[in-house]
């Protein structure tokens, strides 16, 4: 007995038979690969200039929501810190953990909700913010791209992670 395997969609012309043009499936071509390529090269230009805050890049987003927060007079908490930075509450746990440990922060539980945890900058985390202010500069430097560059980036970006917010996958 012999078995074939049909293609999902019998009148799509073989490989062999399409015109000869790009390769829908070149991996340059795909847009995932250029992302996650591009997250792995911006983490990389980063590590370098959070080594002397004593950051790694994860918990230099969690500092720069906690200091905007603080800029606003807003009060930090574990679920809003996850849910801005798109993490489960397993995955930033440890991050505040150990940017406790180190100092930058505290955690507290609500003294009106003890379900609630606090999470509040401490000074030392409050002065970080000035040796901080030298990254982005310095990441411009390191990407060779101009402000209008990266701006487009980030403006493509944003609409990629909005759409993941819409599927419900981040």
């Amino acid at each position: 007995m012999t078995t074939s395997i049909q293609s999902a969609a019998p009148d799509a012309p073989s490989a062999a038979a399409r015109a000869p043009g790009p390769d829908p499936l070149a991996l340059e071509s795909q847009v995932c690969f250029a992302l996650s390529a591009g997250a792995r090269a911006m983490v990389a230009m980063y590590k370098p200039l959070l080594e002397p805050l004593r950051l790694t890049h994860p918990q230099y987003l969690v500092m720069l929501a906690l200091w905007q927060d603080a800029a606003t007079g807003q009060r930090t908490t574990a679920t809003s810190l996850a849910d801005r930075l798109h993490l489960d509450p397993g995955t930033l746990s440890p991050l505040v953990r150990r940017l406790e440990t180190t100092g930058y922060l505290t955690r507290s539980r609500n003294e009106h909700d003890g379900r609630v945890v606090d999470v509040t900058l401490t000074p030392a985390g409050r002065e970080l913010r000035a040796r901080a202010e030298e990254v982005p500069p310095a990441i411009t430097a390191a990407t060779g791209l101009t402000i209008d560059e990266l701006m487009d980036v980030h403006a493509a970006a944003s609409k990629v992670v909005a759409a993941g917010l819409r599927a419900g996958v981040i």
